[in-house]
């Protein structure tokens, strides 16, 4: 037999192939809480504009709050026949007030319904998602707070570059963090826009009011134009954009754990809360929450793929490939939460092996920089002539197998004869790190500060 709620064009129903392809409750029942509270704002519009009387409104928003009580008790009864949450929740409220239920859905369709709906349930996201990325940057500030003055390598290309201090290290990435923020942010101004009473594509002739819905449901404005309302996307678009782009910084972070909690080169111990162990290896401490921080990038960065490709071709208006828009939004989400805590958890665990650390740190010459540098500055040489003597300098103490801070002065002026005594004030590691005082530099006065800065205005936010 036809679907009741929207047959009347058809003699039968849909073939078995044909439901299975298009419902969509499996993924869109999650959204639950979002259509009743828009079915709310419709009802009681509708009412206040006499489009419906305000005792059949009444009944609406009584049968709604039961139907979310029954879905919140796990009594709710999801029928894949009806297709949809909007479809599902109309159903039961026809079983509950009877003959009122059908003037709901005056001066609005599915079409609107989903985007608002969507929408809603994005925000939520998003302000969920910012929330725990702002308790991820205090983890990671307080941690830089605590080994501001902690040395360890810095690398370009994988390779040892110059001395950096782990706080300074860890305050990068809550720099990236609040870039993604203010990404989820901007996607949040632009998405908090009301779809609701575009209807199909064209509006309705019934006297609504867009304001008073879009106000009720906390959204800035309504949309201006009605096939943009409910045909468009970007909003999902943009973000999982953001989303991709949070899933990227903290891959790279996983990634940098992998490596340093590595007994080959054990700059940090996760303990036993975020490790496990070999089925087969006793020895085995391995970082899989790690590991699959970075591999739930791949599932983010792919859904974004997929919302794109989507929308890639399809004309104006809407058509029911946007069906296609959730599942990946929706696990892309759940897996991005997870990834967030489980770094946030990490950070706060990790315990830095600080004498590996500096040892490290003076691996591969790193203080080179700094000897150009006194070259520049105590003798007057132009950089690029620096750079030349300190690269024959380097040459030298690998041949003998000494680092820099160890080569006799006699050694050193054999290449430049007017390097004095002073030279070796720059070539530790504790001296390169302190020297770097410029804003935004790795000294650890910086990094206390920074960490500080950071700590307070989180905190402010907090409150």
């Amino acid at each position: 037999m036809s679907n009741t709620m929207w047959g009347g064009r058809f003699a039968s129903g849909p073939g078995v192939v044909m439901e299975a392809i298009n419902t969509s409750i499996d993924i869109d029942r999650h959204l639950y809480r979002q259509d009743i509270a828009a079915s709310k704002a419709h009802a009681a519009m509708l009412a206040k504009q006499g489009i419906i009387t305000a005792e059949d409104a009444r009944k609406i928003a009584e049968g709604l709050d039961a139907i979310l009580s029954e879905i919140e008790a796990g009594t709710f009864s999801f029928k894949r026949a009806l297709e949809d949450i909007h479809m599902n929740v109309e159903g039961r409220l026809a079983e509950l007030i009877g003959e009122a239920a059908g003037r709901l859905h005056t001066a609005r369709s599915r079409n609107d319904q989903v985007a608002t709906d969507f929408r809603l349930w994005l925000r939520e996201e998003i302000d969920a998602i910012d929330a725990a990325l702002a308790t991820f940057q205090r983890t990671l500030a307080a941690k830089a707070l605590a080994h501001a003055g902690t040395i360890m390598p810095g690398l370009t290309h994988l390779q040892p570059a110059q001395p950096i201090t782990f706080g300074h290290h860890l305050l990068a990435y809550v720099e990236m963090a609040a870039r993604d923020r203010g990404r989820f942010a901007d996607a949040r101004k632009r998405l908090n826009e009301s779809p609701l009473g575009a209807c199909a594509l064209a509006g309705t002739s019934f006297p609504i009011d867009r304001d008073a819905t879009a106000e009720a449901l906390g959204f800035d404005r309504p949309m201006a134009n009605s096939i943009d309302a409910v045909s468009d996307r970007d909003f999902v678009m943009e973000t999982l954009a953001a989303a991709a782009i949070t899933a990227v910084h903290l891959s790279r972070l996983a990634d940098e754990i992998v490596i340093w909690s590595s007994p080959l080169v054990g700059f940090v111990r996760l303990s036993d809360a975020f490790t496990t162990g070999s089925s087969i290896m006793p020895q085995k401490r391995n970082p899989d929450a790690a590991e699959l921080v970075r591999a739930k990038s791949g599932r983010i960065i792919g859904a974004l793929e997929a919302m794109l490709i989507v929308m890639k071709g399809l004309p104006l208006a809407y058509a029911k490939d946007l069906q296609e828009d959730k599942a990946g939004a929706m696990d892309a989400f759940a897996a991005l939460a997870l990834a967030v805590a489980a770094m946030t958890g990490m950070v706060a665990d990790l315990t830095p092996d600080v004498a590996r650390m500096k040892k490290a740190a003076g691996a591969g010459y790193a203080t080179a920089t700094d000897l150009a540098d006194w070259l520049v500055r105590t003798l007057g040489l132009p950089f690029r002539q620096a750079h030349r003597i300190t690269g024959r300098i380097v040459a030298a103490a690998e041949e003998a197998g000494l680092p820099l801070h160890r080569m006799p002065l006699a050694r050193l002026r054999e290449i430049e004869p007017r390097i004095g005594e002073d030279v070796f004030s720059v070539l530790s590691v504790e001296k390169s790190v302190k020297s770097r005082t410029s804003f935004g530099g790795t000294a650890p006065k910086n990094v206390r500060a920074q960490a500080r800065k950071w700590l307070r205005r989180l905190e402010v936010e907090k409150s």
